[in-house]
């Protein structure tokens, strides 16, 4: 018999022990440049919700949090008694309520970037036996739930906040309070509870991402794990324990960035002329001082990005126009000027930035918001050093040349 008994309270001990099983949950947001909003460049927040924000709508949206209701359950490991003396041995909780940062990496570079998280809210439903058998003598259930903790559970204990949800069933009470600070709140029992089980878990929660623009188009993933069970992350006393030990917060970030350039029709075919065309030169044989030729472009651009020049021909260090008649080239020099909201690396402003042929010397960019179909400027010149060079009387030919723009999100 002693035997028998060793073994009952053995396995009854590894019954109420701290459980293994862990819960997870994930959270997606989703970043894509809307052109009829182009200054919010902020992730979406596109998980489902569930729980409290799923029912209540209305209060999530207007203080821009989330919620999700995840099934880890509670249970008394032991009878709650009346008037319980630390709020450890009775109905309590304490919840993640500051900010905690986690690092998600882009999966195919690595690229680190910080989101934080912060608990704002917690609920659930408690269930125990008929309140009015409890508390004996109660006109209804809704005074019963009073009596059995003083006050009604809608109204929760300093330093939570009431949510204004609750509603009860003779054996159970739902409800949700808000959590500013990560402190105890704990209601004391009035009346003996030979047991009681939390059903679920409902977690508000407010999130912060990085800045988008500054963020490599794909997806970035991490995780964030908090214990759940007395002393953890997420504690409810001494008495309730919880079917999950950790609760694990999976981030998928989505970005998915706009890179667009067009040229306007007939913009490939660029001609070069002096400053008030060509009749002084043709006329009285003056010399132009430069040949130039501004051509706009629209860019549509939520991403950094560069830009490099492939030429046809080169003339080192700049690409080049030739006359072949004359086996002649002269150096073209390619500028670009960026419309506002398009900087570069340092912050400044983009007018007449030189562009140079090679991958050593791609020039670097990035957005200050979405820019949205907003106009830019290639800039082609022949300088006035070269003027000598090409523009001779007696000889003749043309001067052609290709250049190719590229402008490319790889950065």
């Amino acid at each position: 018999m002693k035997i028998t008994h060793w073994l009952l309270s053995t396995w009854v001990l590894g019954m109420i022990a701290a459980p293994v099983q862990a819960e997870q949950v994930d959270i997606t947001a989703l970043f894509k440049p809307d052109s009829a909003r182009p200054q919010m460049n902020k992730f979406l927040n596109t998980t489902p919700p569930s729980g409290y924000c799923a029912n209540y709508p209305g209060q999530c949206e207007e203080n821009q949090t989330f919620s999700l209701q995840v099934p880890i359950q509670f249970d008394s490991r032991a009878p709650i008694r009346a008037n319980h003396d630390s709020p450890r041995q009775g109905a309590m909780l304490k919840v993640p309520a500051q900010w905690r940062e986690l690092t998600v990496y882009h999966e195919s570079t690595g690229e680190p970037e910080t989101v934080r998280v912060r608990i704002v809210g917690i609920g659930s439903q408690y269930v125990t036996e008929d309140v009015m058998q409890l508390v004996g003598g109660a006109e209804d259930h809704r005074v019963a739930h009073n009596l059995l903790w003083g006050l009604s559970w809608v109204y929760s204990p300093a330093p939570c906040v009431y949510s204004g949800v609750g509603w009860f069933i003779p054996t159970a009470y739902s409800f949700f309070w808000k959590t500013p600070a990560q402190e105890v709140c704990a209601k004391q029992a009035k009346f003996d509870i030979p047991w009681l089980r939390l059903d679920y878990l409902d977690f508000a929660y407010e999130l912060e991402t990085p800045n988008p623009l500054g963020m490599s188009s794909g997806h970035y993933r991490g995780a964030l794990t908090y214990t759940v069970g007395p002393n953890g992350d997420f504690d409810f006393g001494d008495v309730m324990l919880p079917s999950s030990s950790s609760l694990t917060l999976n981030f998928n970030l989505d970005v998915q960035h706009t890179l667009k350039v067009d040229i306007p029709p007939g913009g490939n075919k660029v001609q070069l002329v002096p400053a008030g065309g060509w009749q002084s030169w043709l006329q009285a044989g003056r010399r132009p001082v430069r040949l130039f030729r501004d051509q706009i472009f629209n860019i549509s651009a939520s991403t950094r990005f560069k830009m490099q020049l492939i030429c046809g021909i080169g003339l080192i260090p700049d690409c080049a126009l030739e006359n072949r008649d004359a086996n002649r080239r002269v150096q073209l020099y390619v500028s670009v000027s960026l419309p506002n909201g398009l900087t570069d690396l340092s912050g400044q402003p983009v007018r007449h930035r030189r562009l140079m042929p090679g991958p050593e010397n791609a020039q670097q960019f990035q957005p200050g918001f979405y820019v949205d179909r907003a106009p830019g400027i290639l800039h082609f010149e022949v300088a006035p050093h070269q003027m000598e060079v090409m523009m001779r009387p007696g000889v003749g030919g043309t001067y052609s040349g290709s250049v190719y723009v590229v402008w490319d999100s790889e950065v």
